[in-house]
């Protein structure tokens, strides 16, 4: 079985998600046209200036469980959620990526994770974003594997200063909601506040829009 999911709607995957993810490390990210600085300001829905958001997304294509089967996924269901997000608010974006990728056979990278899960790995990242001290608000998006999000988003939370922000976890899951997110952002995203997190079906993540609004509305997150 095969499914093809669009990509990020507005981004070009291989000058934004890849090439500026690449520039992190220097302060790109990607914000809407290739080569953009990230702005200076956000704009929240009620007009109130200053709310600097960071969307930081984890996302795996390849083989995914679907319904309890197999589907082939061209780009992966939390990738489909972040072009969500990103089309509808004033956002910087990073791709969180491992420098071991994970593999495309959906039973090995669920033995990889089972693995690092009971050893407590912190996967290496590719080109880690070095701080997000610019940012109020940080959106943490992942999959949901094995009740809770993937090691390598604890490398990502543990490596930067989360101090006086609000975090909010967003997830793409088949059977564990938003898992144990919740509890492992407040203890790793050290000074943070976490707010209320969404959690959309992997299935049916391309149907999730409404969902998405409702979400960004009741968090007063800044529109584009």
């Amino acid at each position: 079985m095969h499914r093809v999911i669009s990509p990020i709607p507005a981004l070009d995957r291989r000058t934004l998600l890849r090439t500026a993810f690449a520039g992190a490390a220097s302060g790109v990210l990607a914000t809407g046209a290739a080569g953009c600085q990230p702005s200076q300001q956000g704009t929240s829905p009620q007009g109130t200036t200053g709310k600097r958001v960071l969307l930081a997304f984890f996302s795996r294509a390849g083989e995914n469980y679907y319904y309890g089967d197999r589907i082939n996924l061209d780009v992966g269901n939390t990738e489909v959620l972040a072009g969500m997000i990103r089309s509808r608010i004033s956002c910087d974006v990073y791709r969180i990526e491992a420098t071991d990728p994970y593999p495309f056979d959906y039973g090995e990278t669920v033995a990889r994770n089972s693995q690092e899960q009971d050893s407590d790995a912190r996967p290496a990242i590719a080109n880690a974003l070095p701080s997000i001290d610019q940012y109020d608000t940080v959106l943490l998006a992942s999959g949901i594997w094995g009740s809770r999000a993937p090691m390598i988003m604890a490398t990502f939370t543990e490596g930067l200063d989360f101090t006086g922000k609000t975090v909010h976890p967003m997830v793409t899951y088949a059977v564990s909601g938003l898992g144990s997110t919740e509890r492992d952002y407040a203890e790793s995203c050290r000074g943070a506040t976490v707010g209320q997190g969404l959690a959309v079906r992997g299935e049916e993540v391309n149907q999730g829009g409404a969902a998405v609004e409702s979400w960004l509305r009741d968090n007063q997150l800044p529109a584009t």
